[in-house]
């Protein structure tokens, strides 16, 4: 308990600003989700030959896993917080348009036939009574889809959204409790929060059977026209006030889900800081290799640290070689003439794919290399990270040159794999060289007889088109080449995973040791 005090009591600063964008968001979405979500309802409640196919595409949506629906979103309106509104909007209708469907329909006939019998208007009912009586029905519509709202966007954070979710994502890769609790208790609060204030609207302008008269009536109308105008010109002042922050200029730094590249994010980010005056925007946390390419493709980031490996054979989809300058050479021409991105000076340090097994794995089988784990990977299972298995410079193309097949193959992102590992959930792992935690977890790395994984050397990437507005960044960047060798990058995310110190402050550490800040 006194550790995760301590974390709070340090960190509280991160945990507010993280807690901020994280309210800013889900209180965005669900007031997206109600303006879209109850004329909705109202239209299908008039027009009952669309109730089902409407309501059966909000279930079809409902469906859809979160992740999947944001991996379909990127490539049409890039990272950040859109594509996180749009997911999070999606799902938060099924409840406000069922609800706003079934409280209008299910309204006693006799009470709508007495107001047709003294003279009302249809949309004179639907205001005067069918809304009012059904009010309550929608706004347990409304209180589900904020709960919702606020545990889905956790997600945010892995498409650079921000929020209490990058503390969770980044506790789940670093193994580190507190800080996955310093996101997740937040949110269960502020979900807890929304439903109570939510749940206080739905008491002041609820409508009672005690007071029918049509003067209350009027007046509960009028309080929830009153509350829809106010929605609408929050979430116009919101979008305003976004759009104007989007379309400054700056440079906008990414970096993928694990904690060496946090650190070389935020590198990158402080040298440009300090030696420049261009505005930097850290959009850091964003997943996978595919998820960071394709933000830069899209124009969402101008910059992020790339590894030559990864991009000969993930992205390129070429053969692996060995030949670490020739690896070099071929993503550089390659990447230019097909994306328009540069590749800076590599920073120094080979982070290598290598197979990790816990100490009494090697004792029980006499594990030296993995032609030895070959012989015995039919009794061993694996606990990859979710991307190996499926890549060619991964498990697959690793099966085909040592002849291997495991027991079972358990994919598990993050440092979570480690945990699994050490539990003995798991026998084999994939790692790469300069892992903190293969030291904090004392695992023995095998050899690569076969020289079957390319190298896999760190290289600042950047959209020509940034390098041309400033040509100065090329410059600033390159500063930073040779710097990093694997013993120093391996030190450096030890002290992230098992030490717990923050990526930002690990990086800004070692530049100021290096000599590299003013």
């Amino acid at each position: 308990m006194n550790g995760f005090w301590n974390y709070l009591t340090t960190n509280y600063e991160q945990i507010f600003s993280l807690l901020g964008q994280h309210l800013y968001l889900s209180v965005i979405s669900v007031l997206v989700a109600i303006i879209i979500g109850i004329p909705l309802g109202i239209i299908i409640s008039r027009e009952q030959k669309l109730a089902k196919p409407i309501i059966g595409i909000t279930n079809v949506i409902q469906a859809v896993p979160s992740l999947a629906l944001l991996g379909f979103l990127i490539p049409f309106v890039g990272i950040g917080s859109t594509p996180a509104i749009i997911m999070v909007v999606l799902y938060s209708l099924l409840p406000i348009v069922k609800n706003t469907y079934t409280g209008l329909t299910n309204i006693d006939g006799d009470i709508l036939e007495a107001a047709r019998g003294i003279g009302l208007t249809k949309s004179q009912t639907m205001r005067k009574v069918q809304l009012p009586l059904a009010f309550p029905m929608i706004m347990a519509g409304i209180r589900i889809s904020a709960v919702t709202a606020v545990g889905l966007m956790t997600i945010a954070a892995f498409i650079g959204a921000g929020g209490l979710g990058y503390l969770v994502f980044s506790g789940v890769q670093t193994v580190d409790n507190y800080m996955i609790l310093a996101g997740a208790i937040p949110a269960c609060i502020l979900a807890l929060l929304i439903d109570f204030i939510v749940g206080k609207l739905e008491t002041t302008l609820s409508y009672t059977s005690k007071q029918t008269s049509a003067k209350k009536t009027g007046k509960t109308t009028k309080k929830i026209m009153i509350s829809f105008a106010c929605i609408v010109i929050i979430i116009a002042s919101a979008f305003t006030v976004y759009s104007k922050v989007k379309a400054e200029d700056k440079i906008v730094i990414g970096s993928k889900n694990f904690s060496e590249q946090l650190i070389l994010g935020n590198m990158l980010a402080d040298l440009i800081e300090n030696k420049t005056d261009i505005q930097v925007e850290r959009k850091l946390n964003l997943g996978g290799s595919q998820v960071a390419f394709g933000a830069l493709k899209n124009g969402d980031i101008d910059m992020y640290v790339e590894y030559t490996g990864t991009g000969l054979v993930n992205i390129l989809n070429q053969p692996p070689q060995s030949d670490p300058d020739a690896v070099y050479d071929i993503v550089q021409k390659e990447f230019k003439q097909k994306y328009g991105f540069d590749l800076l000076k590599p920073l120094g340090f080979n982070n290598t794919y290598a197979l990790a097994v816990r100490q009494d794995t090697v004792n029980e089988y006499g594990l030296k290399t993995i032609s030895d784990l070959a012989k015995v990977s039919n009794k061993l299972i694996m606990g990859p990270t979710i991307e190996f298995p499926n890549r060619e410079d991964g498990l697959t193309g690793l099966s085909k040159t040592y002849n291997m097949k495991f027991k079972d193959v358990k994919a598990i992102d993050g440092g979570l794999r480690y945990t699994a590992l050490d539990n003995h959930k798991s026998d084999v792992i994939d790692a790469f060289s300069t892992d903190g935690l293969l030291e904090a977890f004392h695992l023995k790395v095998l050899e690569d007889d076969k020289n079957f994984f390319p190298p896999y050397y760190a290289v600042p990437m950047i959209k020509e088109e940034t390098l041309k507005e400033h040509p100065e960044l090329k410059k600033v960047i390159n500063s930073l080449s040779g710097k990093l060798t694997d013993e120093k990058m391996r030190k450096l995310n030890y002290k992230v995973d098992s030490l717990k110190q923050s990526p930002a402050k690990v990086a800004k550490e070692f530049l100021e040791t290096e000599g590299l800040l003013k």
